[in-house]
């Protein structure tokens, strides 16, 4: 890690520390979805999805794409694949796949 690179990794990573965020990682992980799929598929609120879309597409982790009358989103692949791979090969490799690490936020 280069030096001085503490405040840009805190905003990366704290972009991500979120579970609804996550889950929306997770579910544009396996498709392109509306903001309308995703209240649906994640049982929140329209606000609360898109408060979290915010932080998610400023960073570039989703991108939007208007199709038609809906904003679709879309998972940017090239930076998240890297990142959902290292996690779940570190998960199996040393945390015995949640079993030794925390399974929730504290």
């Amino acid at each position: 890690m280069k030096k001085g690179s503490t405040e840009l990794c805190y905003g990366f990573f704290s972009t991500l520390a979120n579970p609804t965020r996550l889950a929306i990682i997770e579910q544009l992980n396996e498709q392109p979805m509306s903001v309308t799929e995703l209240v649906e598929a994640l049982d929140q609120e329209q606000s609360m999805i898109s408060h979290n879309l915010r932080p998610l597409t400023r960073c570039k982790f989703v991108t939007r794409k208007r199709e038609g009358k809906n904003n679709v989103y879309y998972l940017n692949h090239e930076t998240m694949d890297p990142i959902l791979q290292a996690v779940e090969h570190h998960a199996e490799k040393y945390c015995g796949n949640g079993a030794n690490c925390p399974l929730k936020a504290s």
